[in-house]
């Protein structure tokens, strides 16, 4: 039974007159779970309030920024002493440079970078930097795999493009997708295939080292090493998007988790701690590419804002800083799983790694995209929608990862077991 609130439903019947499905990003709109969106007040630790006062244990966390939990007091602290200063100059601030520098400590590879505004803008401006250093056209990237909705990328793609059902979206011309090559994600040969095809032409590989817009998907053991190898083999730059992995599945990302280091890696969510900031960068002769420097250009008024840098300092020196805290959350994410796994044996697949996990309604074990699109979509909508109705907040997609911050409490863990364990399906 769908309860949502008279203020929830009044703010959206109002917003769906200015913006496109009452929403500013699609997978907030709830279609994909036949209902219409919860407006959210406030949030402090793992609960997020709605306006109408409902409270909910949140297990989206923004989408992945917040690791640490919601509105949690050091980056608050951080935010308001900024704020005070000026919310922007368009020069340069002493914590661009702070930033840049921990960044490279906490992940080695990252020689140089550039700071943007969100993940899209990462990912769009790496490839345009492998294409200059390269002096190829072509890009290939995996079925499943979200990057942002940039014109190149947005070629079979995972994360809302799945959920709305527009695997290719309109406005996209079709000069744009000739030059992506779509793999397979896990099958090192429909990469290699692609390199022949196209020999000397692909400037690049692009992957999410963990597949987290499909649902959370895990490289086969050697997969991420044979992409090295291949880029190596044909002279081509290897691209992680570790936009969602990026200091959540360790300090040094997925790149660190899995020991293989990549030549370009973008990184978003965490790194602003909760304010619109991303990272693009890597090896130091790549970068110095990118203008001032050399000829590709990129640039952004808001780069380096000193609001975002000042939150995304104040979260990275607390994960830099906390050895015990990835053990932590990891620990809380397997608990949550175990129990949940336990329920639903034979009816559903589990799959996590680290702080992310995915429930996925099928009786087969997920490992590509099209053992993905073999889910149940229908069932997960009647679970979201039961559960949301009984306190907790879980992504309103089946392709959507479910993230686990610092601030959850194994009381609260237990609640969500009950909730979800309680004979709805």
């Amino acid at each position: 039974m769908d309860i949502m609130g008279a203020k929830s439903e009044e703010l959206y019947k109002k917003s769906t007159e200015y913006m496109p499905g009452g929403v500013n990003s699609p997978v907030r709109s709830f279609y994909a779970v036949n209902r219409s969106p919860i407006f959210i007040d406030h949030a402090v630790g793992d609960k997020i309030y709605d306006v109408d006062g409902a409270e909910y244990i949140d297990y989206v966390c923004s989408w992945g920024p917040g690791i640490l939990g919601h509105a949690d007091k050091d980056v608050l602290d951080s935010v308001r002493s900024a704020i005070d200063k000026g919310l922007t100059f368009g020069a340069p601030t002493e914590r661009e440079y702070e930033i840049a520098k921990l960044i490279q400590e906490m992940v080695p590879s990252m020689e140089m970078l550039r700071l943007v505004n969100s993940g899209t803008e990462a990912t769009m401006s790496a490839i345009r930097v492998a294409r200059g250093y390269t002096g190829k056209d072509k890009i290939i990237k995996f079925r499943g795999c979200y990057h942002g909705h940039s014109d190149g990328l947005l070629v079979k793609a995972g994360s809302g493009a799945i959920t709305g059902s527009i695997p290719d979206s309109l406005g996209v011309p079709k000069g744009y997708a000739e030059n992506t090559l779509v793999a397979e994600y896990n099958d090192l040969e429909s990469v290699e295939e692609l390199f022949k095809n196209n020999l000397g032409n692909v400037a690049g590989i692009i992957v999410e080292p963990v597949a987290a817009n499909m649902g959370i998907v895990l490289p086969e053991e050697g997969f991420l090493q044979g992409l090295r190898s291949l880029a190596d083999k044909y002279d081509s730059l290897l691209i992680f998007d570790e936009v969602i992995t990026g200091f959540r599945l360790a300090p040094g990302g997925a790149q660190e988790l899995f020991g293989v280091k990549p030549d370009l890696s973008c990184f978003g969510k965490i790194v602003g701690g909760g304010m619109p900031l991303a990272v693009y960068g890597g090896r130091k002769d790549i970068m110095k590419n990118v203008a001032p420097l050399g000829g590709v250009y990129q640039a952004g008024t808001l780069a380096g804002n000193p609001v975002a840098t000042a939150a995304g300092l104040a979260t990275l020196k607390k994960l830099q800083n906390n050895s015990s805290l990835y053990e932590d959350i990891n620990n809380k994410t397997k608990y949550l799983a175990d129990g949940i796994r336990e329920y639903f044996k034979g009816r559903a697949v589990i799959n996590r790694v680290g702080s992310l996990m995915s429930i996925f309604f099928t009786k087969e074990d997920v490992v590509d995209y099209d053992s993905v699109m073999k889910c149940d979509t229908g069932l997960y909508a009647k679970f979201f929608c039961n559960v949301l109705d009984k306190g907790v907040y879980l992504p309103p997609s089946q392709y959507e990862s479910m993230f686990i911050s610092a601030a959850h409490s194994y009381e609260d863990i237990d609640k969500t077991i009950e909730i979800i364990c309680s004979g709805n399906l």
